[in-house]
């Protein structure tokens, strides 16, 4: 799908990946198309508010055409900026996390502060660290001075992620907290470095996590994802719905808009639990397209980056299909009862402005790499330094002869 023009010199510049930003879009419809369904339904007490069958839906498209602005920043600018300003990224997305706990300022929300206000609306920082983390990511690893035999290259990433999961978990924010150590450590393992460094601290952790795992609303969490049935109407209510949700689709599902779970049955239809819906109404065939979308995306992605001569970049594409997809993964395994609940929309399909903004800036970076024009700029810069190194050779010939 990527078709190549020649420049004045014979260079080929290849155009973006098409299949990637198809991908993209097909996702984005069918976010908006489950948003609409499970959205148009409205309660007495919605109505009350003055909330029509297009208030999700007009806010969702509004996101939509934000996120497509952030999209052809991201496209018009060159990884080597991204590589220039990473530690300003990283330093800048710290900044906006900590502005949530100012009065004001700071938005809460089902017991968490985990929202910063920007008229109109609000935004999650979370979901920008882990952008700003793996631009920082991919220009730490990329630096000459990174050895993944020294244990003081490993520990200072770790260190950095650290102090980002004190202060989500101080919002309190568990599920931003595992993904940010996820991507984390899978960019570190992909770097090549040491299994015993990461098995290591992943020991050292388990009384850590021990210890949050057992505050009360976490433990009861953890209980009701063992044995949902045990409590189906009290803290076993969420997932004991998403079970129904997902089983009475069958393999066609009820048809779209047909979804009976989303009549203030299942809470978070339109956000967290969106593939649910999907399964509901599309049944199996629908969740296995859905499904089969993220695969795709995640193919293309780490085919960018493979092919990538500039290490920086390879793993700049490394780590942003690596945040979109593993972020997809946990939110399947989480409806369907893999692992606790956690707190994690379903990239391009889940209502939330603040995941679609990065998530669509973050596949603008990889339809930008996907050009290659950075193999350009290593081809050029190996033949530089051949020309420089052959001038050299001449003049020391020169100066031998004399």
């Amino acid at each position: 799908m990527n078709h190549g023009t020649h420049d004045m010199e014979g260079l080929v510049v290849k155009s973006y990946d098409k299949v990637l930003l198809l991908v993209m879009l097909l996702l984005l419809a069918f976010g908006s198309l489950m948003i609409y369904s499970s959205t148009s339904v409205i309660t007495p007490l919605l109505a009350k508010r003055n909330i029509t069958e297009f208030y999700y839906f007009k806010r969702h498209i509004l996101t939509v055409f934000l996120g497509s602005l952030a999209l052809l920043f991201t496209f018009s600018l060159r990884p080597e900026v991204l590589k220039r300003f990473s530690f300003a990224l990283l330093i800048f997305s710290f900044v906006l996390l900590c502005l949530v706990f100012l009065p004001h300022i700071g938005v809460t929300a089902g017991g968490a502060r985990r929202w910063i206000r920007l008229w109109p609306t609000t935004f999650q920082p979370s979901e920008l660290v882990k952008l700003a983390m793996v631009v920082f990511l991919a220009r730490y690893m990329s630096s000459p001075g990174y050895n993944t035999e020294k244990f003081a290259s490993f520990m200072k990433p770790v260190l950095i992620m650290a102090v980002f999961q004190l202060v989500f978990l101080k919002q309190p924010d568990f599920g931003s907290t595992m993904s940010l150590a996820f991507l984390t450590f899978a960019m570190l393992f992909i770097s090549g470095m040491r299994l015993r460094y990461i098995a290591s601290v992943l020991i050292l952790a388990v009384p850590v996590i021990y210890k949050l795992a057992m505050e009360p609303y976490r433990l009861r969490r953890i209980t009701s994802f063992l044995d949902p049935w045990r409590d189906p109407l009290g803290n076993g209510f969420q997932l004991v719905q998403s079970f129904i949700s997902l089983g009475s689709g069958g393999l066609t599902g009820l048809g779209l808009g047909e979804s009976k779970q989303k009549l203030s049955f299942l809470p978070a239809s339109h956000t967290d639990f969106i593939f649910c819906l999907v399964g509901e109404e599309l049944g199996l065939v629908g969740a296995l397209v859905l499904i089969s979308l993220f695969i795709f995306l995640f193919v293309k992605g780490i085919s960018i980056a493979g092919r990538s001569k500039d290490r920086f970049v390879s793993y700049l594409a490394y780590g942003l299909t690596l945040m979109i997809t593993l972020q997809a993964l946990i939110n399947f395994a989480v409806v369907t009862g893999l692992v606790p609940t956690k707190g994690l929309p379903l990239p391009f399909l889940s209502y939330g402005g603040s995941a679609l903004l990065v998530n669509m800036a973050a596949i603008g970076i990889l339809l930008k790499i996907s050009k290659g024009e950075e193999e350009k700029n290593v081809d050029e810069n190996r033949d530089l330094k051949a020309r420089r190194l052959a001038r050299r050779n001449i003049y020391a010939r020169k100066g031998f002869s004399n």
